[in-house]
């Protein structure tokens, strides 16, 4: 039988990031694993996964969740890094330029 961790091996994305994937669409791991190879394949898809885990910060911040906000931060970092085609369209501001 093909476990949770043999999902996730096989979807492209650790299992924090699958675990963001489930919060955001309210399911279980193994269909969140499946959503999260099919989306990786797809045009725009990794952005999809982006938005998600972006999603999940805000809706961490407005419960006062601070903590697991700022684990998905992380989260975000490692995607972002290990799938930089998933920040198209995102501007950065450099921190050198003060923002008013």
């Amino acid at each position: 039988m093909i476990s949770l961790e043999d999902c996730i091996a096989m979807c492209g994305l650790e299992p924090d990031e699958v675990v963001a994937i489930c919060e955001h669409e309210h399911m279980a791991e193994i269909p969140a694993t499946a959503l999260a190879s099919y989306l990786l394949h797809q045009a725009h898809g990794p952005e999809r996964i982006r938005t998600m885990i972006i999603d999940d910060i805000h809706q961490c911040l407005d419960r006062d969740e601070v903590k697991h906000a700022a684990e998905l931060v992380a989260v975000l970092r490692h995607f972002l890094d290990i799938h930089p085609e998933a920040a198209a369209g995102i501007t950065v501001l450099s921190s050198t330029r003060p923002v008013v």
